[in-house]
């Protein structure tokens, strides 16, 4: 019999007084919760409480919380000077270090002080629940508590299964989870559950296309922000957290599914953490940074010495090219005069496969992804040996409405079509595999990374069919497993279902 998660005196455990120690500890008081934290180092717990009590103190003065309540709040914060302080608690939240043997004795510990009813969680990041639930004697009330840092600002919170967590315990976290005033969804127990999975295809996509010279770090950020809606572009997003974590998580994830290669990083990323360059923390990563930590941006000039091109041949038929051309006053001609620039939008293709197919002359022929439109910044692309006044007259003719104008080399997918198409199937392969609903997968990506729109609903806003002939484009092209489509998307794409519909 588990407890029950919303009686009024529930009393939360928090062992571990650091950074997410602390703020799990400051979410569960303010969510009228009695906590009570322990560490093993001297003063931290009273440490602790302390920041806990200046942070609910700051609410309070900003006005984010009224007086009263935040004074209670407070009053519900005790410091434990052992582990038997926690015997009469009803849910233990580990929160220490990432070391599996340290973990399993702390739970052992735990195990015999607290009641046989009382669940005992883990804010692991990175190891998997059934694993410590190995050394314990009821492996039914142990179950991961995933919380992202800082905590009091990040809404979401990972209800992790373990292979013999129990229907009861998962109900009862998730009201917990709810009371704290986070956002639960339910997780499979598997290799980084369902937001350090998801968040894979973002960054080593990038760091793939940057590899093969296809666009610079710079270039990648901006057209993932300006064009895509994303918050900080990948090199930006791998800078701030940090490449010493980012990098070993990638290789953990990468081996825990056998080397599927969707999940590969590549050779720059560990070349950035062998050199130092872990990003904000060392002021050097992809980017250089000021000695107060901001970003410093290098200066792209991006002024274009070319008169806009008046006149245009379409490759293909392509009414969002019509529509483009027609706001901006361009002449497309109904027969190649053999001098005007050939426009493309291809959808997976790059310019030389599409030259190929269509027996066009690849030195004029510029392509333009209109797929994530071109107002904020416009994506071009041509072939090698293309004639660069006509690619400069193409570019100069999309500045006249454009907030950027960025070339890249010859490539499938553009820039943004790959990193797009990557996410959603990443996450439409997470739904197949059953790490958690396809509608939590969409609620955790976005909660918990700030993605503009959830990874399995990403295929849907692409075009389910859109995605998954940018990945089968991509595969044709490059040879590459690594772009293989989940069966969840094929099928969905094929039937011209819904993406969210479930098997």
């Amino acid at each position: 019999m588990s407890i029950d998660p919303q009686k009024q005196d529930l009393k939360i455990g928090i062992v571990g007084a650091g950074a997410m120690g602390r703020g799990i500890a400051q979410v569960s008081v303010t969510g009228g919760m009695t906590v009570r934290i322990f560490d093993t180092a001297e003063g931290a717990a009273g440490a602790a409480k302390e920041f806990i009590t200046s942070m609910i103190s700051r609410s309070v003065d900003k006005g984010r919380m009224e007086k009263n309540e935040g004074e209670a709040a407070i009053g519900r914060i005790r410091v434990a000077k052992s582990v038997e302080d926690l015997a009469d608690c009803d849910l233990v939240v580990e929160a220490i270090v990432e070391n599996i043997t340290i973990k399993q004795k702390v739970f052992q510990q735990l195990e015999a002080v607290v009641r046989a009813d009382t669940i005992i969680a883990s804010n692991t990041s990175s190891i998997r629940i059934s694993s410590i639930a190995s050394a314990c004697t009821h492996r039914d009330r142990i179950a991961g508590l995933h919380f992202f840092n800082p905590v009091p600002l990040m809404k979401l919170v990972e209800v992790i299964n373990g292979t013999d967590t129990s229907a009861e315990v998962t109900a009862a976290l998730q009201v917990i989870g709810k009371r704290m005033g986070r956002v639960p969804v339910v997780v499979k127990d598997a290799p980084g559950f369902l937001v350090n999975l998801g968040g894979r295809a973002y960054s080593t996509e990038a760091l793939l296309i940057v590899s093969e010279g296809v666009a610079t770090p710079f270039q990648v950020d901006a057209i993932m922000r300006d064009a895509c809606g994303f918050r900080m572009g990948p090199f930006e997003l791998l800078d701030l957290t940090g490449i010493d974590v980012n990098f070993p998580v990638s290789l953990i994830i990468y081996n825990g599914y056998f080397q599927d290669k969707r999940l590969s990083t590549f050779p720059l990323h560990e070349s950035m953490m062998e050199a130092g360059r872990l990003g904000r923390k060392t002021k050097a990563g992809f980017y250089a940074y000021a000695e107060d930590g901001s970003i410093i941006r290098p200066k792209i000039d991006e002024t274009i010495a070319a008169a806009p091109a008046r006149r245009v041949v379409l490759a293909e038929p392509s009414g969002a090219l019509d529509g483009l051309l027609r706001d901006l006053g361009v002449n497309v001609l109904a027969a190649d005069d053999g001098v005007s620039p050939i426009l493309a939008d291809p959808i997976g293709e790059d310019c030389t496969a599409l030259a190929v197919r269509l027996g066009l002359d690849s030195k004029r022929l510029v392509a333009i992804d209109t797929h994530t439109g071109v107002f904020s910044r416009a994506t071009v692309m041509a072939a090698p040996g293309a004639n660069g006044e006509i690619v400069l007259s193409v570019m100069a003719m999309l500045k006249a409405i454009s907030g950027g104008v960025t070339r890249i080399k010859d490539n499938p997918g553009f820039v943004a079509q790959r990193i797009r198409a990557m996410i959603a199937n990443l996450g439409c392969e997470m739904a197949q595999i059953g790490i958690a609903t396809p509608e939590d997968i969409d609620k955790g990506m976005k909660l918990g990374l700030n993605y503009p729109l959830g990874s399995v609903e990403l295929a849907e806003n692409m075009g389910s069919r859109n995605c998954l002939k940018i990945l089968e484009e991509l595969q044709k092209i490059t040879g590459e497993d690594r772009y293989r489509p989940s069966q969840w998307l094929r099928r969905r794409a094929l039937l011209d279902l819904p993406i969210h519909t479930p098997d």
